[in-house]
């Protein structure tokens, strides 16, 4: 699977063995290992190498991450190296302000990096960060954002509203996948699927994801449903060249292109 294609990606603490056996069996489209802030300081070992068990022993053909810790944490360059040697697709990096954390981290596991936005400064930064070496992916690290900005927990996501949108126009503009972030509510269905679709109208391809009862939420939002698809093939199968009328609409060379998108996101997904 690409990437690009991903609608439900799942952070799980490394150090879980029971919780990375779950994920084997959910339909999440991405597992990441943590090992930073879901995992505290005196398990920061064990929790590594349990990564690398369960990265050896692979995770069925879903996309797999490892969030490593920040530069100038103790665990930081042992985790880089430990990386490097392990299974993962991706690397991902918290808490990125500049394109040259991406590009030390890549150099050294050789890996793509997914840079996680979560301050001002990481927003403001996010079109070199996106368009910089080794960069795969952008999440939104709503959370530490949140607090950046001074946003209280219970205000709704308007004050983050500029923020999401910036970092979208960044991926977008590097031509990288881009992924909203996660949501703290693990009791509220509704919620979830509202935010998840207004991430969804903002742009990302999919969202970040704490517990796996989020994952069908957020498939469901972000994967194409089936008259989607069937209006897309019909769309493919109408069009002759140039601005022509179909089914009471215009439709150009565009949005053959935006079909034939939606009809390769949902062979990739399974939907």
């Amino acid at each position: 699977m690409l990437l690009r294609h991903a609608r439900s990606l799942l952070f799980l603490p490394a150090s879980n063995a029971r919780a990375i056996a779950k994920a084997r069996t959910l339909p999440c489209d991405m597992v990441i290992l943590d090992l930073e802030d879901a995992v505290p300081p005196d398990a920061k070992e064990t929790a590594r190498g349990a990564a690398i068990v369960a990265l050896g022993e692979g995770f069925g053909g879903r996309l797999s991450a490892v969030r490593i810790n920040v530069e100038g944490t103790p665990w930081h360059g042992v985790e880089m190296v430990t990386v490097k040697a392990s299974g993962a697709d991706y690397v991902v990096l918290p808490k990125v302000e500049h394109p040259k954390q991406v590009k030390d981290v890549f150099s050294v596991c050789q890996k793509p990096v997914i840079a996680m936005i979560e301050s001002a400064r990481g927003v403001l930064a996010a079109p070199a960060i996106a368009a910089g070496e080794g960069c795969a992916a952008l999440f939104m690290g709503n959370n530490d954002l949140r607090k950046d900005l001074g946003i209280p927990p219970s205000a709704g996501r308007a004050g983050l509203g500029h923020a999401l949108q910036a970092v979208v126009l960044a991926a977008r503009a590097a031509g990288i996948a881009v992924f909203d972030g996660v949501f703290n509510r693990l009791d509220d269905e509704t919620g979830l699927e509202e935010e998840c679709a207004q991430g969804y109208a903002l742009g990302f391809d999919g969202k970040t994801l704490i517990h796996p009862s989020q994952v069908p939420v957020a498939n469901q939002v972000f994967g194409p449903d089936a008259q989607a698809v069937a209006d897309a093939r019909r769309l493919i199968e109408a069009a002759t060249g140039g601005a022509e009328r179909f089914e009471g609409r215009m439709i150009e060379a565009m949005h053959v292109e935006e079909a034939k998108a939606l009809i390769a996101r949902a062979e990739a997904v399974g939907a």
